[in-house]
């Protein structure tokens, strides 16, 4: 009996965990959505993304301190993963700040590469290592091969589909994986839209 109950406790456990994953990663797709914006309409985008941080960043210093901002905070919970209990989510920020400095940085084609790479690839390969994952690469702070294996082909796919090019596209994929797969916690989200398109604008 005790066994049984364990067992459903674990299971319930891991589909929160799961649950919450989806959740934080169709954040990363959506994201997908902004290199179409910034060409239709570039400076409200990049004010609208400099507004959200900021006012993300208010309502999480609140949270800390025990003021619940209706929605926002809701919206951190259900994303926040166990390792951020009682501290600031960082995610959204340098999610935000890695898309915002890429689309300042960069050309048009140059800083898409890069926010593509962040939606699909990070947030693909995070969603297929707790999914299918079985092969647990080391010194990785837990991520698989089989995410790692995601990562490359959405970057790679996304990259091609975007600049055409087989060789770049390869490269970008490499550079990408690379930088998942290192345990950089929510400092990818900064680093990879950065770099990556860094790589594109200069290739």
């Amino acid at each position: 009996m005790k066994n049984s109950v364990s067992l459903e406790i674990t299971d319930r456990q891991k589909f929160i965990t799961i649950a919450k994953e989806v959740f934080r990663k169709s954040i990363h797709l959506c994201s997908a959505l902004i290199p179409i914006m910034l060409k239709f309409a570039y400076a409200p985008v990049i004010i609208a993304l400099a507004f959200t941080v900021s006012l993300y960043t208010i309502c999480e210093l609140l949270r800390l301190h025990g003021k619940n901002i209706p929605v926002v905070s809701s919206i951190t919970a259900a994303a926040a993963r166990k390792r951020d209990e009682n501290k600031f989510v960082l995610g959204p920020v340098t999610l935000s700040l890695g898309i915002l400095a890429s689309a300042l940085l960069w050309s048009e084609q140059a800083y898409s590469i890069g926010i593509y790479a962040l939606a699909f690839g990070d947030g693909l390969a995070s969603l297929s290592g707790k999914l299918f994952g079985k092969v647990v690469l080391p010194f990785t702070q837990g991520k698989t091969a089989e995410g790692s294996l995601t990562c490359f082909t959405a970057i790679f796919i996304s990259c091609f589909l975007t600049s055409h090019n087989t060789v770049l596209s390869l490269v970008i994929a490499l550079c990408g994986t690379f930088i998942e797969v290192l345990p950089l916690k929510d400092l990818d989200n900064f680093i990879i839209p950065i770099a990556l398109g860094a790589i594109a604008q200069f290739f």
